[in-house]
């Protein structure tokens, strides 16, 4: 199974960090963002990995190359200025996916959740992982019930970023330029979401004060760093 990571976006909120260098390429605990997801995945034997960018994507590209010091192979799908969003980039890069099932994880959150789990076909269109909602988004996204996920319920939780995808979820979809939300409430109304509810630690970095808890929670408990995470 392939795996794609989500690097185009323009990190805004970010800002001054991102002035001069794209979100995926800030610093976390020595390291960039994006080379966390990279081990992981490597780790839990993703070897053929995507990686979507369009702000400053050519420090990208020079940054992580062909990805061969982390053991994978990287293609990249290039964007233009302004990205195409969550689902118009998964569309765009459909092409470098294959006709498989695939893994997308979000590069701007940092968690230590097992990719191995997904490295299978969803049941219907799409399965997506869940986590406990953050105080900056506490109405969450969507509900899980036995299993099938589902746009209101109770409890309601926040998506994570992390899904694998049949290519199918996107037919019909001929915008460039559209979110990934809308896609997924459409398969949701034809019981095609499935979901996990996962409670291990998952943080969503997207400002500076983010980064900031991010980079302490790394350096003061490193009992809970793995050995993917120091390289």
């Amino acid at each position: 199974m392939k795996a794609m990571i989500l690097a185009a976006g323009r990190g805004e909120r970010m800002r001054p960090l991102t002035d001069q260098i794209p979100k995926p390429l800030l610093r976390v605990a020595g390291r960039a963002l994006i080379e966390y997801h990279i081990t992981a995945l490597a780790e839990a034997g993703y070897r053929e990995l995507v990686i979507n960018h369009a702000y400053r994507g050519e420090q990208i590209v020079d940054y992580l190359g062909e990805g061969s010091r982390y053991g994978v192979r990287i293609d990249y799908s290039a964007e233009p200025e302004g990205a195409l969003e969550t689902g118009g980039g998964i569309r765009n890069a459909l092409p470098l996916l294959g006709d498989e099932p695939f893994l997308v994880v979000n590069g701007d959150i940092w968690t230590d959740y097992p990719f191995a789990r997904l490295n299978h076909a969803p049941e219907g269109l799409a399965r997506l992982v869940l986590v406990d909602n953050p105080e900056h988004h506490p109405s969450g996204d969507f509900s899980l019930d036995r299993g099938c996920v589902k746009k209101t319920g109770e409890p309601m939780l926040t998506f994570s970023g992390i899904g694998v995808y049949r290519r199918q979820l996107f037919d019909g979809y001929t915008s460039r330029r559209f979110p990934l939300a809308p896609v997924l409430v459409e398969a949701m109304v034809h019981g095609q979401v499935s979901g996990e509810y996962y409670r291990g630690h998952w943080t969503d970095i997207g400002t500076p004060g983010r980064l900031a808890e991010i980079e302490r929670f790394l350096q003061d408990k490193p009992g809970r760093i793995t050995q993917r995470d120091m390289g």
